[in-house]
């Protein structure tokens, strides 16, 4: 599939979709926002893709926000439009079968940081740069930041971070939880890749229902989480994979999981 503003490849079972604007440090505006539906859709469908890698163009940004020109001409009718689109595109990547690695390689602003905290494990350059600036322009982050900022480093930190606009480095980022592993810009990509290659190798079905059961959780008690749980692990001991897994490591082998 031919995209204007993202490169999307594949390694083996792993694929890295790279936003590529870097003369606008890949500010998301709409045609971007766009494709990527596209493509988080079609991995959606691809069995051979076991674990995505998101990260940015050039050397100096992740993602640096939504595209300002854009925002500039937003009235009631297009920012509740621009926010739907950018929302649900989020909700697509937090609530794909595969695992997302986002692999922050500098300005992560706005809409970058709110792309990240969709991602299920933030691994950052330690030139990156976090932060979510929407009320220096006068407006609020709209692409979930105000929601999702709020579970990972907390209320208290998160109106912070929001009220004030001011970004942080890897290292603080790290020390609040917003980011995993902070690593050289150098060791960035080969760290996110060996992360996804053993992600990968792990089973596919095990590694769907874990991600469900971790999303789901965090937005119910944990009875109901824990009922949840429990009836995607018994679904799993149906499985071939789980077949294989169990079989693999009596006889003292590595499984080779179909994801059946």
């Amino acid at each position: 599939m031919d995209y204007k503003n993202i490169r999307f490849e594949k390694e083996e079972a792993v694929a890295i979709i790279t936003i590529d604007r870097p003369k606008v440090l890949n500010a998301l505006n709409d045609e971007t926002v766009m494709e990527l539906h596209r493509c988080i859709d079609g991995i959606s469908k691809d069995r051979e893709i076991r674990c995505v890698i998101l990260t940015g163009g050039g050397e100096k940004s992740f993602v640096a926000g939504a595209d300002i020109g854009e925002l500039a001409e937003c009235d009631v009718v297009s920012g509740k439009a621009t926010c739907d689109k950018g929302q649900d595109l989020f909700f697509k990547i937090e609530n794909l079968p595969q695992p997302v690695i986002a692999a922050i390689n500098g300005f992560a602003l706005g809409g970058g940081c709110e792309i990240a905290m969709a991602c299920d494990i933030r691994l950052a350059s330690e030139k990156a740069k976090i932060g979510q600036p929407e009320v220096s322009l006068g407006i609020i982050p709209g692409y979930g930041g105000t929601q999702r900022l709020a579970k990972i480093v907390g209320p208290g930190k998160a109106r912070q971070l929001i009220y004030t606009g001011d970004h942080i480095g890897a290292a603080e980022a790290y020390r609040i939880a917003l980011v995993d592993e902070v690593y050289p810009p150098e060791e960035l990509m080969p760290k996110a890749k060996e992360m996804a290659q053993k992600i990968a190798s792990r089973g596919p079905l095990a590694i769907k229902a874990a991600k469900e059961a971790i999303n789901t959780g965090l937005y119910v008690n944990l009875r109901a989480g824990c009922e949840l749980e429990g009836t995607l692990f018994a679904g799993i001991c149906a499985s071939e994979d789980k077949a294989e897994g169990t079989k693999a490591f009596l006889e003292k082998r590595k499984p080779e999981f179909k994801g059946k």
